[in-house]
């Protein structure tokens, strides 16, 4: 079988199988201190807590943790503090001049930068810790247990908080180094997948034990979760080749014509950061409400309580698509892409160069987006329309939003990583179709 012999194959090749290796080493090593219970919390009274982080906002950032959220882990805060600090300081690269000097000065510029990001990040844990641990009492006061009340338990908590988190991020860094990968976000992707199993045997159990369809309804799930996760591939791999003619070249006396190349567009290149953005406005009504005293709700409030209702998915999907644009209009730069191209004797044919290539990258921007953008919307309130057919609330984070997103584009990277390694020693790909394009695609012309 083809399949035996591609893994005879990865086998077969020392480094590819050191770096495999080395990552199961690491993930397993994050998968043991997800279940390290911070010193001074009885793991029994944890059960208020796991029940706060079955929905909502506590249940997307008990996920991206791997369940360490909900077991007061001493990795509780996972790698997301990172993230937010990354995302920070990429729109400061856009926004400030100073960042945008820094990353023109190439790797010496990358590291500060990085440095910086990692600055942020403590700053960020420093302030979640506290914070979690007074979710955290509020918790265990209703289950009948109580954190211990001493400065000093606080003080030492939040530090073992922050330096879980830090060493989980020295974790990605050592898996991107000796292992196989994107180590922060193959850490973000084992975080996901580690609550697949347990969802869809309770999936499985539900369906088969009550009255709610038997194992036809179970089926028709899985055949439509497949179909949602080839709908996200396409949308992760979707490009627009632009074609690039470079002039003529002469050397000595002969004359050579140019290469004819192209500049892959992405249908998505925002990626899963409008979700990201439209979510964090979306729990701000929640978060108000969860501070507030009031017991009464007005009707728009409970609208927006409500992830799985109308009103919610929709004002959460125009989000997406206003984000969608905002993000590829300051990621996407076509004025540099002209220039660039006009630096480098490129030209698109039948298209002026400067300003005229500037405004045809614009217009195919433009019309790529949309279609990508409203995908993206549909794929990121697909759980809203898994939980009204009647499927958990656990299992149906699988069928769209951030999480399936954000599995599919790491999964397809790390394949690719191995296809390039097998290709490198003279061995077959992973597919008889062709290689496997990761979320970044081919390589730009320029």
């Amino acid at each position: 079988m083809r399949v035996v012999d591609t893994i005879k194959n990865i086998w077969k090749i020392e480094d590819l199988r050191k770096r495999i290796l080395t990552t199961l080493l690491f993930v397993a090593i994050y998968r043991f201190g997800t279940y390290i219970v911070l010193p001074g919390i009885d793991p029994n009274s944890l059960t208020a807590l796991q029940k706060q982080t079955a929905g909502g906002l506590m249940a997307l950032l008990d996920m991206f943790s791997g369940g360490a959220f909900s077991n007061a882990s001493i990795f509780a805060l996972g790698i997301m503090p990172y993230i937010s600090a990354s995302i920070v300081m990429q729109l400061m690269a856009i926004a400030v001049p100073s960042f945008q000097k820094l990353q023109r000065e190439g790797e010496s510029g990358r590291r500060k930068i990085n440095q910086w990001t990692r600055y942020l990040t403590v700053i960020i844990l420093l302030l979640q810790g506290p914070t979690y641990l007074v979710n955290l009492s509020v918790q265990l006061r209703s289950a009948g247990s109580a954190l211990p009340s001493s400065i000093w338990f606080t003080i030492s908590s939040t530090i073992i908080l922050a330096a879980g988190s830090m060493f989980i991020l020295w974790l990605g860094e050592r898996i991107t180094d000796k292992g196989v990968g994107n180590g922060i976000s193959f850490i973000i992707l084992i975080g996901i997948i580690a609550r697949l199993p347990h969802s869809l045997f309770q999936e499985f159990v539900s369906r088969t034990s009550e009255k709610t369809g038997g194992l036809v309804m179970f089926l028709f799930e899985m055949l439509f979760l497949l179909l949602v996760i080839a709908g996200a591939i396409l949308l992760v791999q979707g490009t627009r080749k632009v074609p690039v003619q470079y002039a003529k070249r002469i050397i000595g006396n002969k004359q050579y014509g140019g290469a004819r190349q192209y500049i892959p567009l992405k249908v998505n290149a925002a990626n899963v950061m409008p979700i990201i953005f439209a979510q964090a406005i979306m729990f701000i009504p929640i978060s108000i409400v969860g501070f507030s005293t009031t017991g009464e709700r007005s009707p728009l409030v409970s609208a927006f309580m409500d992830n799985s209702g109308f009103w919610y998915n929709f004002v959460f999907a125009v989000l997406i698509l206003l984000f969608t644009y905002f993000y590829t209009a300051i990621t996407i730069n076509p004025t540099q892409m002209s220039d660039d191209l006009k630096r480098n004797n490129g030209f698109i044919p039948g298209v002026k160069p400067g300003k005229h290539t500037k405004d045809y990258l614009d217009a195919i921007m433009d019309r790529i987006t949309l279609p990508g953008a409203i995908f993206l919307a549909l794929v990121a309130i697909m759980p809203a329309f898994a939980r009204i057919a009647g499927v958990s609330m656990a299992f149906s984070q699988f069928f769209g939003g951030t999480s399936l997103l954000i599995v599919v584009g790491v999964v397809l990277d790390t394949l690719q990583q191995v296809e390039s390694h097998l290709l490198m020693r003279h061995y077959d790909g992973l597919l008889k179709s062709g290689r496997i394009k990761g979320r970044t695609g081919s390589i730009a012309a320029y």
